[in-house]
C-alpha cells in the first residue's frame, strides 16, 4: 500500500506553467527550498527532482498522466523519491556514485550521458555533489534543467554557487565550461534552476541562457571562497 501523502493545506500552492508542457512545483521543504519541474511529453513525462509529497501534487501529476522517469538531479533532491516511486511505478534516474543513497529501489544509473528520449538526455556536471547532473531538453530552444549545479544570484543571473557543503569546486567549474562549449547560442535558450527561483523575481526561468554563461569569467569564478 502506497503512503498516505500530506494533506494540503489552506495556503498550498498549486504547480505552475514556465513554458510550453514544463511545470515547476513550490520550493520543498524536504529539499531544502528545491524546486522540482515537470515535463509533459508524448514519449513519457519526466519528474525533475522530489516536490513535496502533498496531495494537490499528487493530484496534479495523476492529471497530467503519471510519472513515467523521476530524475534526480543530486543527492540533495531525493527527498521523498520513494514514496513516488511507489504512487507511480516509475524509474528513478541518477548518476552511478549516488546510488547507493536509494537501497531497495528500482534505479537506473549512468556515468557519463543518458538519453531518456528523442528531447531529453542527463548530463553528469560534478561538482557540487559527486553525481550532480542536469537534464538537457531540446525543445523550444534547447532548456538546462541545472539542479543546484548552477542556480541564480541576486542579481538573476545563473552561476555556480560554492557552499562549505561543495564537493568539488574546480569540477564544479570544469563543468561549467563543458556545458558553455558543448552547447551555442542556438540550442541553450532557458535554464530552469533547481533552488533560489525567488531571485528570479516573478520570471519563471532564465532566458537568454548560453549568452548568460558565456559571459561568466571562469577564472574570476574559481577564486570564490566557500560560503555558509
Amino acid at each position: 500500500m502506497c503512503p498516505l501523502p500530506q494533506q494540503p493545506s489552506s495556503t498550498t500552492k498549486s504547480p505552475r506553467d514556465v513554458l510550453d508542457s514544463i511545470f515547476a512545483f513550490p520550493p520543498n521543504r524536504d529539499t531544502l527550498g528545491g524546486t522540482s519541474y515537470f515535463i509533459v511529453g508524448n514519449e513519457g513525462n519526466i519528474l525533475i527532482d522530489c516536490p513535496g509529497l502533498d496531495q494537490t501534487n499528487l493530484d496534479f501529476l495523476r492529471s497530467h498522466g503519471g510519472v513515467k522517469w523521476l530524475f534526480l538531479t543530486h543527492r540533495g533532491a531525493i527527498g521523498k523519491s520513494a514514496e513516488i516511486q511507489q504512487n507511480f511505478s516509475c524509474d528513478i534516474l541518477i548518476q552511478e556514485q549516488e546510488a547507493y543513497l536509494l537501497p531497495g529501489l528500482s534505479l537506473t544509473t549512468f556515468t557519463q550521458e543518458l538519453t531518456i528520449t528523442p528531447t531529453a538526455k542527463i548530463i553528469w556536471t560534478p561538482g557540487h555533489s559527486p553525481g550532480s547532473s542536469c537534464l538537457y531538453y531540446n525543445n523550444l530552444g534547447g532548456v538546462l534543467f541545472s539542479g543546484r549545479h548552477l542556480l541564480p544570484n541576486q542579481q538573476g543571473e545563473p552561476v555556480p554557487l560554492r557552499t562549505a557543503k561543495t564537493f568539488h569546486w574546480p569540477r564544479q567549474i570544469n563543468s561549467l565550461k563543458t556545458i558553455i562549449e558543448t552547447f551555442t547560442p542556438d540550442n541553450l535558450n532557458y535554464i530552469c534552476p533547481g533552488a533560489n527561483t525567488g531571485f528570479l523575481r516573478g520570471k519563471r526561468c532564465i532566458d537568454q541562457a548560453y549568452h548568460r554563461l558565456a559571459a561568466l569569467d571562469l577564472s574570476t569564478l574559481l577564486q570564490i571562497q566557500a560560503i555558509l
